[in-house]
């Protein structure tokens, strides 16, 4: 497997052009499944899930083309229903498809989802919602098992809980649902938006977008569109706490400050400099950082996605920070790579005591999962000496071009390949 190799302990300083959101690309392009003409995504990157995205489509008998301005051109119809477990397995949101193909097709057969495992993250919410819109549902031998014989029919769905996928999979079932369809206690990520504005272009009837209430009224057909994904908002915290970890100023094209508010209130607080510029933000770390502590929430408060990465950067505060995980349970796998590495986090149930220290000290350390992944590339970039991240897999999964856009700003990072 690769792996990488950094020597700590230089700022970053340059520039770094934010890439398209993995985690709107993939049900946009689940989308196509619904589409009577080609929808065409700008603004992909390029990386193992999307090409896990793509082969599933394909395997679903839809058309795939990447351009190489990175232009995704999708095609169809989909020619059979059935989502199989060697792609799914690879990726959670494969699951995405199982909506689209309900609403287009009337059936789907879509295996029970893989993925980081990062928590149980079940599927009963996207199960349970489109039960509600009139779909039989049964699971048998690991797979979903899904008809509408009489076509989907709006309802009132009631969320438990904000779910991101829960909310897709219904969203994108409900725009060829006949009638009214209204989903209360929905996600209201910038993810989600991205999705209902390109569904709205294709001909869809979506209100409410950016609300936790989407009310959609049903159409016949969608056809296709144009449609450019939104800047990967976890990218652009993850760069920010690189710059304020290793001391450094960093511009970040195309990076969208307003999706970020309650990660850059928490920076801001811990000393890290952030400004809105034009075309991105700039962010530079002069001072010493101080503990803040944080709570992971569904948007719009502090993302789960951000918590490692921000685990890091208090590790190397001044005083203490608690940081407390709400959405997943099972999300403190990179703690014990930190405590490696010379941290002092302490884990109390869904919570972890961070106790600064003046500076980390490179170590061979073991990737578990995306985000913990880059939590120890960060590590690396502010410690002393070398640090070797194993199983960097996972990071090709949500970070294009890792390596490439921090060696440009001045970091001593470089990928071994393992000879096959």
């Amino acid at each position: 497997m690769d792996r990488l190799h950094i020597r700590g302990g230089r700022p970053l300083i340059g520039e770094i052009a934010i890439s398209g959101a993995k985690n709107a690309a993939l049900p946009l392009m689940a989308a196509s499944l619904l589409a009577s003409a080609p929808l065409i995504l700008e603004n992909v990157p390029d990386l193992a899930d999307i090409r896990t995205m793509t082969a599933l489509l394909r395997e679903l008998g839809m058309e795939v083309t990447r351009e190489a301005s990175g232009r995704l051109v999708l095609a169809g119809p989909p020619r059979q229903a059935l989502a199989p477990y060697d792609i799914v397995r690879r990726m959670r949101a494969s699951v995405l498809v199982l909506g689209p193909l309900l609403a287009r097709l009337g059936e789907a057969r879509v295996s029970l989802p893989g993925g980081c495992a990062i928590g149980t993250r079940p599927v009963d919410l996207h199960l349970k919602g489109l039960a509600e819109l009139g779909a039989e549902i049964h699971l048998e031998g690991g797979y979903i098992i899904a008809r509408s014989p009489k076509g989907l029919r709006g309802a009132d769905i009631a969320l438990p809980f904000p779910s991101v996928g829960a909310t897709e999979n219904i969203l994108m079932a409900a725009v060829l649902a006949q009638g009214r369809t209204v989903i209360a206690n929905a996600a209201r990520e910038p993810e989600i938006g991205d999705l209902a504005r390109c569904l709205n272009l294709m001909g869809a009837q979506i209100e409410g977008i950016g609300t936790d209430r989407l009310v959609i009224d049903g159409v016949s057909r969608l056809e296709g569109a144009i449609h450019r994904v939104i800047p990967d908002r976890i990218e652009t915290g993850t760069y920010l706490c690189a710059a304020a970890l290793t001391g450094g100023d960093l511009f970040l094209r195309g990076a969208e400050p307003g999706h970020l508010t309650a990660l850059l209130k928490s920076l801001r607080e811990a000393g890290v400099t952030i400004e809105t510029v034009p075309g991105g933000l700039r962010v530079r770390r002069e001072g010493r950082l101080v503990g803040v502590d944080v709570m992971t929430e569904p948007y719009p408060g502090f993302p789960t996605d951000m918590q490692a990465q921000f685990m890091t950067l208090m590790s190397v505060a001044e005083g203490a920070a608690m940081i407390t995980e709400t959405v997943f349970e099972n999300r403190f796998m990179h703690v014990p790579e930190l405590n490696r590495m010379g941290a002092r986090i302490n884990v109390h149930g869904a919570s972890a005591i961070v106790r600064g220290v003046p500076e980390l000290q490179g170590a061979p350390v073991m990737a578990t999962d995306l985000r913990a992944s880059v939590s120890l590339v960060l590590a690396g970039l502010a410690a002393r000496g070398e640090t070797i991240v194993n199983r960097v897999y996972h990071l090709d999964r949500g970070y294009e071009r890792l390596e490439e856009k921090l060696a440009a700003c001045g970091a001593a990072i470089e990928r071994w390949r393992e000879a096959a």
